[in-house]
């Protein structure tokens, strides 16, 4: 006779996907999606202000990066907060803080201006993902874990549509075209107040500070939209003191150093190349609405990236799916650096999106689930945190490299940082179908 189901974990694990599940995804996923669509709105805002207010490269850049650099610091201080105040609490903060900030972008009035009010933004976005993707894989049931992790990330690609959308629709009709671009991006502050009444939070984490009678509130309302008897009365876990697992301690060291070179080494060449492909296409001599519009095309390549990614997932395990996709996101730049047509260029842009963001969906799913519930959020935010450092670098680092050899050059170095992302993956386990700790 098999052992009773007790604990808050076994009961969760059990479950089949309710539609308690779905809502909790579809509710982070629409904060992911406006997460994305304010990141990918200010490559089209870049392209507008570069006439506008006459930037240089060099300006340009540091609207880019000053972003990543509210990012990097709002991932690692995102994460300490979830692990202290809930997961919930941070998501809400976090989407309030970006959403009022973006509004007031829209308002600026000089590049200084611009520039402060995009590191506000940064914080907001970079605290929100690691935050986000922990509470979301704290819930689901661990066979099929993975693949919904990689759906909440597949909403990123629906913000990165809606940017393109607008960028494509509103940013040229107009000289405050990319103002009113700005302006939308103010939803996630009003969104942030459904975010705050209307999603649970982390069983996990209500265990962890010893709130059992609402960790057992919300398994219970699991356990009755799946229309299955109430489980057992939950028994106690043992849980880590607060703490006790560190990051770099002997058993996560391998995991943690992996774990951050292929946040970093992706975070290079993604934001390095979308962040400046609109701008490149215009180099290039491409006109504005025609750069807008091959954009779009390559964007709308992320959602099949994603569904693959998805079911690879569970099919392949983790590793064995993040490295096949960042090798195929090597190719992607190495066939972007040698593309001298418009047909040429768009292939070769659609396979860098299309295997970049299925990489990005099999990172997203690995990441919380390495490390245990005590520090389950700040270890996904830490990873997150190190990898914007490599965002702030990435669009400087552009200007330098069209100088020393063109477009290709840039792209080139995209893929090899593709490809040591790759390699640094092998550093990490493989958490396919296994409860998490």
């Amino acid at each position: 006779m098999s052992a009773p189901v007790t604990t808050a974990t076994e009961r969760l694990d059990a479950l089949p996907f309710t539609a308690r599940h779905r809502r909790l995804l579809v509710g982070s996923g629409i904060g992911w999606a406006l997460d994305a669509m304010d990141v990918g709105l200010v490559a089209y805002v870049l392209v507008a202000l570069r006439q506008q207010w006459e930037l240089t490269p060099g300006e340009q850049s540091w609207i880019a990066s000053v972003g990543f650099a509210g990012m990097a610091l709002g991932a690692a201080l995102g994460g300490v907060l979830a692990d202290r105040f809930g997961r919930r609490q941070v998501f809400a903060l976090t989407l309030l803080v970006y959403g009022l900030a973006t509004g007031a972008a829209a308002l600026s009035w000089s590049l200084g201006a611009l520039l402060v009010f995009r590191f506000v933004v940064g914080l907001g976005l970079g605290a929100e993902l690691p935050v986000a993707s922990t509470l979301v894989s704290e819930f689901a049931p661990s066979r099929i874990r993975g693949r919904v992790v990689v759906v909440l990330e597949a909403f990123w690609a629906v913000g990165w549509t809606m940017a393109a959308l607008i960028g494509f629709l509103l940013v040229p009709a107009s000289d405050d075209g990319w103002r009113w671009a700005l302006a939308l991006g103010a939803l996630p502050a009003v969104y942030a107040l459904v975010v705050r009444r209307a999603l649970p939070e982390s069983v996990r984490f209500l265990l962890a500070r010893g709130r059992t009678h609402e960790a057992e509130a919300v398994v219970g309302a699991l356990e009755e939209s799946a229309g299955v008897p109430r489980g057992a009365a939950m028994v106690a876990e043992p849980v880590p003191a607060r703490g006790s697992a560190r990051l770099w301690s002997g058993r996560l060291r391998r995991t943690t150093a992996g774990l951050w070179l292929v946040w970093f080494f992706v975070n290079f060449s993604y934001y390095g190349a979308f962040t400046w492909i609109p701008s490149l296409l215009v180099e290039d001599g491409f006109s504005l609405v025609r750069s807008l519009g091959f954009t779009l095309v390559i964007t709308l390549a992320q959602l099949p990236g994603y569904a693959l990614s998805a079911v690879l997932v569970e099919v392949w395990g983790r590793k064995r799916t993040l490295a096949a996709f960042l090798v195929g996101s090597a190719a992607g730049a190495a066939c972007y650096a040698v593309a001298d047509s418009p047909a040429t260029i768009v292939a070769a842009g659609m396979l860098l999106s299309f295997c970049n963001l299925g990489a990005w969906g099999a990172l997203y799913a690995v990441t919380p689930e390495v490390y245990p519930t005590s520090v389950r959020a700040r270890g996904a935010g830490a990873a997150a945190g190190f990898g914007r450092i490599a965002s702030i670098l990435a669009p400087l680092s552009v200007p330098p490299l069209l100088a020393a050899g063109g477009t290709g050059a840039v792209f080139a170095v995209f893929g090899a940082a593709f490809a040591l992302a790759a390699l640094a993956s092998a550093l990490l386990p493989e958490r396919r179908g296994a409860a998490l700790d």
